[in-house]
């Protein structure tokens, strides 16, 4: 009975942090088809819309870590719910804005509840499952989430086009409550290790990916050259190498430096980073210019 208990437990967090992951990664994508109908809604420019994207991949990077780290003290059930809880509300307040400024700053909410959701997932999930077998639990995890990169232009665009912009938001409504009713129901509590948590290390990162993200975003609207994205850019370097260095001589870092010495984990996670970076250029942009200067619809 305790074999099956423990099996049970464990398909459930499979199955609730897969769909918790998924609705975030699907919700960064399906946006990008609607802006065009948001824009015409609201009377938006080009750089509002951007900002809608924009707003929520800042408030996600800069507070992934601090989420992480938060989980590990507080509980990761208890954030993955919270933040998962935020993300829903966030969802209902962009389907209710009465105007661009208000989608931002509910979609710069969402951002936070993403950063919550997606490291504490991957948390329970490595908690529950033994090393023999958490290979497999991360496979099938990272494909559902992978299907938002597939699925997440398609099922925005029929959305747009066959009911209205906000649907988007308000599906994630029920869909997030439940997952979050079954998180409290379903999932033990688990805690990280009890090693002081790196303050210095955070706030480092915290300020780095900040600095850099901000630069990164504003470029286009301000020029690269300008001295506010020269000084963002600097500072956000200087902080991630500062960040680098305190964690080579931390005693309980965030990140083991030493890791990136194996190629196969240097390698892997820099093809990610550019995997995604590009993934999430195109699909704005390409979203974009089949509306408004094709002038397809959403669906196409």
């Amino acid at each position: 009975m305790n074999e099956a208990n423990d099996a049970a437990s464990k398909i459930w967090v499979l199955v609730l942090t897969s769909v918790a992951s998924l609705m975030v990664a699907l919700d960064a994508m399906v946006v990008s088809t609607a802006l065009s109908e948001i824009g015409r809604e609201f009377g938006a420019s080009i750089e509002s819309l951007e900002w809608t994207v924009n707003a929520y991949t800042i408030s996600f990077a800069v507070l992934l870590m601090t989420a992480a780290v938060m989980g590990d003290r507080f509980g990761r059930r208890r954030l993955f719910a919270a933040g998962l809880g935020l993300f829903v509300a966030a969802s209902a307040a962009c389907a209710l804005a009465p105007n661009i400024g208000w989608l931002i700053a509910a979609r710069a909410v969402q951002g936070v509840g993403a950063a919550a959701v997606m490291p504490l997932a991957l948390a329970q999930l490595s908690a529950a499952f033994p090393p023999e077998r958490r290979g497999w639990a991360l496979g099938i995890y990272s494909s559902v989430t992978a299907l938002s990169s597939v699925v997440g232009p398609v099922v925005g665009g029929a959305i747009t086009q066959g009911l209205a912009w906000q649907w988007i938001f308000w599906l994630n409504v029920p869909i997030g409550l439940l997952v979050v009713v079954l998180t409290f129901s379903r999932l033990r509590e688990t805690f990280g290790p009890g090693t002081a948590a790196d303050i210095s290390g955070l706030a480092l990162a915290t300020g780095g990916v900040l600095s850099v993200v901000w630069g990164l975003v504003r470029a286009n609207a301000v020029g690269w050259g300008s001295p506010e994205i020269l000084a963002s850019l600097a500072a956000g370097a200087l902080l991630v190498a500062l960040f680098v260095a305190w964690e080579l001589r931390c005693a309980a870092p965030m990140i083991p430096m030493r890791l990136f010495r194996l190629r196969a984990f240097a390698a892997g996670n820099a093809a990610m980073f550019l995997l995604n970076g590009a993934l999430m250029s195109a699909i704005f942009f390409m979203a974009q210019f089949q509306q408004i200067a094709l002038g397809q619809g959403p669906q196409s």
